[in-house]
């Protein structure tokens, strides 16, 4: 099947086949990208927004993580990604004619110097699309290698459609960094030079999860043994990526308490949980301020000539997770 064909066929979501599709029916396009051979909160993201019936989920982008990352050292972390996702997707019992995609395996060398890919060719492709008005948003919870390439390789598509990104570290007037933080922030250390790329010399609009506003997301143990784990494959499988990775941490000394930060949901929030009138995430506040410069080491810089970027500070984490809850127990029904 061509491609210019695929684009223009609707994708079902695991929502639409839940009992939800009478009274909701897709608004919006997303496409995911994310890093789902590494830390597992991806893998929520990913269960959350298939099970969602106001979304048209467009591909799946199985993105690379940092050289050597201890989720995943090996150097095929896209193409593992991609395994990854194809597994859940198989597992929720999905159609197979969402397009899941491995991204590059390797960072962009500089910030004008984009990667080619399959993924990189899809975003472009469903940025141009003329036959639908329904927004797109490209949802980015780890580097920004494929968008950055997109946007690089064909600048008209800044207009088309929105970067929803988790990612950066906080910006010192709105948030103190956590305890022993790392810096460059782990997200934007995947791809210096891609995020380099969106926020220095692309006009896309752009809203923002740094740090501060993702570590917000707290799922307890307690509520993933009682509203995940009972609810078929699907939350079993969840609960044991998440519980293999307790106990694979406790064999190096790392404990990490009663708490899992499931930092990439938070792109299910801005899209597919937007208010019914009036349509936006309104239940989570944001401010609005000039795109800083990302220097080369990671760092943000004062830019005059910065376009306004969302910046979100505040999730409203209990309708999230309360939504994610309901929709896994509907699934099971």
């Amino acid at each position: 099947m061509g491609l210019v064909l695929l684009l223009a066929l609707p994708f079902t979501t695991l929502g639409q086949q839940a009992g939800m599709e009478n009274a909701v029916t897709p608004r919006m396009r997303v496409i995911i990208d994310n890093d789902f051979s590494g830390d597992p909160d991806g893998l929520f993201q990913l269960a959350h927004l298939l099970l969602s019936p106001s979304v048209e989920v467009r591909a799946i982008v199985g993105s690379h993580l940092r050289v050597g990352d201890g989720f995943d050292p090996s150097k095929v972390q896209a193409d593992n990604a991609a395994k990854k996702a194809r597994e859940l997707v198989q597992l929720m019992g999905g159609k197979s004619n969402i397009p899941i995609i491995a991204g590059s395996n390797t960072a962009m060398p500089n910030d004008s110097t984009p990667v080619k890919s399959e993924a990189v060719n899809f975003i472009i492709k469903e940025a141009l699309r003329t036959d639908t008005k329904q927004p797109l948003y490209v949802l980015c919870g780890a580097g920004l290698t494929e968008i950055a390439s997109a946007l690089l390789t064909s600048p008209q598509i800044a207009g088309k459609l929105t970067v929803v990104w988790i990612g950066g570290p906080e910006y010192s007037d709105l948030a103190f960094p956590p305890p022993n933080y790392s810096s460059p922030e782990y997200n934007l250390n995947i791809d210096i030079p891609a995020a380099r790329a969106v926020f220095n010399r692309s006009a896309v609009p752009v809203w923002q999860v740094p740090r501060n506003a993702y570590r917000q997301a707290l799922l307890p143990y307690s509520q993933l043994l009682l509203k995940v784990k009972p609810h078929g494959k699907v939350g079993s499988y969840l609960t044991e990526v998440i519980e293999g990775l307790m106990t694979r941490l406790s064999k190096y000394g790392l404990n990490i308490g009663e708490t899992y930060v499931m930092g990439d949901s938070p792109l299910v929030l801005l899209t597919a949980l937007q208010s019914s009138f009036e349509a936006d995430p309104s239940s989570s506040e944001y401010v609005v301020r000039m795109s800083p410069r990302i220097n080369q080491q990671g760092a943000y810089e004062h830019n005059h000539q910065g376009r306004p970027i969302r910046v979100y500070t505040r999730l409203d984490i209990n309708l999230m997770f309360n939504d994610f809850f309901a929709k896994l127990e509907l699934m099971n029904r």
